[in-house]
């Protein structure tokens, strides 16, 4: 018997703990150099993510959209082939 995954409720929970950590990862970074570090390598991927608090609510919602999107595909996948 498989279990299915709310789709909606999966990546929603995932958005918002994604996002919720990075912004709390950028507050860090101000006075934590490996958060820095952290925050530098997401700077990256998230465009305008840096260690202020400006930066961390660009950094958070890059993360809440992309975490939302990848469970969504990943809970869709899940779904397909737990059949």
């Amino acid at each position: 018997m498989s279990t299915k995954l709310d789709i909606r409720a999966f990546s929603l929970s995932a958005g918002i703990f994604w996002s919720v950590s990075v912004f709390f990862m950028g507050i860090l970074a101000m006075s934590c150099p490996w958060a820095g570090k952290f925050v530098a390598a997401l700077g990256i991927f998230y465009v305008g993510y840096s260690a202020t608090i400006f930066g961390s609510v660009i950094g958070s919602a890059w993360a809440f959209f992309d975490a939302t999107i990848g469970c969504a595909i990943f809970a869709w996948l899940y779904n397909k082939l737990a059949k």
